[in-house]
């Protein structure tokens, strides 16, 4: 690839734009270094027609050895949440911005490393493929990668959280909190208002599922 070329993931799109062949297309995907870094892809999971798409950042340890996003501690307070919300998970597509697991050794822990700006760019069309085959009525970003990678880099979660923005694209989108951001909570306090802050934008979001 030439230098002044960007790398993207666009030329790898199948023809056929389904999940599973978008699935099995990102399995072999090394659009990015990231491949090399992570122990498989981690696509996107659940109905074709859902109603709700949530977008994270990236697979964390726990999807890179599983395959699946969210299943791990941030995955569980998630359910809780939606649950909490009266959104049923079961209903929602869940997926991420980067599909592989960026990370530095700790000793035996492997520790997550935020993509940088080329990573997501050249990741973005598989989500944007997702949304595309999905439909959603409504998309939402969680945390601050998610939402800059689809609203712009000056978007802010921490002041436009729980607020529709504005996109060119069909489906409403909105911005909450990563649950991994809550579960780094300094304390239980702490926790707990960051808790009830994401059950509060999930409500929003429920409340525009049932009324449409």
């Amino acid at each position: 690839m030439p230098r002044s070329q960007k790398p993207s993931a666009a030329p790898l799109l199948p023809a056929s734009r389904t999940l599973d062949a978008l699935r099995d297309a990102a399995a072999g995907c090394q659009a990015c270094h990231l491949w090399q870094v992570g122990t498989q892809t981690v696509f996107g999971e659940g109905r074709e027609e859902a109603k709700v798409m949530l977008v994270g950042e990236q697979p964390g340890d726990h999807e890179d050895v599983e395959g699946k996003p969210f299943v791990g501690p941030a995955g569980a307070l998630l359910d809780r949440g939606l649950e909490a919300a009266g959104i049923d998970r079961s209903e929602a597509y869940v997926t991420n911005v980067v599909k592989h697991f960026k990370w530095k050794a700790a000793g035996k822990r492997r520790l997550h490393q935020k993509p940088n700006a080329e990573e997501i760019g050249a990741c973005k069309p598989w989500l944007m493929a997702e949304i595309e085959v999905v439909r959603p009525q409504v998309v939402v970003c969680l945390g601050a990668t998610a939402a800059q990678a689809l609203l712009g880099r000056s978007f802010r979660v921490t002041q436009q959280h729980g607020q529709w923005a504005d996109w060119p694209h069909e489906p409403k989108i909105t911005a909450t909190v990563h649950p991994s951001s809550i579960l780094r909570a300094p304390d239980a306090e702490a926790r707990e208002a960051a808790y009830a802050g994401f059950v509060a934008d999930l409500t929003v979001v429920a409340a525009e599922l049932t009324s449409s």
